[in-house]
């Protein structure tokens, strides 16, 4: 097994881990945190950081398959990469301003949501590359 399949490993591992954070946070988010986030009205915020951290975990883990079907590519790399920063920046920061109702923090958020912009673009193009 070459490079592909050791990337492609790290990524399915990444996404795991990401995937049980994203339901935990979000158990923790309707649970635990139901009262403060309403005291804030940062119900919707939150709820916003968990959907775009599942969906991007499910892509990562989708990119880990493409991975171990194609040639090594550092195209499908740097998707992985741009996934796992885009739900660090994005929904991170989400997170953090839900709790905390610090303003600044939703400064961040478009820079994930530009990592999410071109992993999903550059997914596209190692698409037609490998075709």
């Amino acid at each position: 097994m070459g490079q592909s399949s050791s990337s492609a490993r790290n990524f399915v591992f990444l996404a795991g881990i990401s995937g049980f954070l994203s339901v935990a946070l979000g158990a923790f988010g309707a649970h635990g945190l139901q009262a403060h986030l309403a005291a804030l009205q940062m119900t919707e915020v939150y709820h916003t950081a968990v959907q775009y951290h599942m969906v991007h975990t499910l892509a990562l883990l989708g990119v880990a398959l493409f991975m171990e079907r194609t040639q090594p590519s550092l195209h499908l790399a740097l998707v992985g990469w741009l996934f796992i920063v885009g739900i660090i920046l994005f929904s991170g920061s989400l997170y953090v301003l839900a709790i905390s109702g610090i303003r600044v923090f939703g400064a961040i958020t478009p820079l994930g949501g530009l990592c999410f912009l071109a992993g999903w673009l550059l997914l596209a193009a190692a698409a037609l590359r490998k075709s």
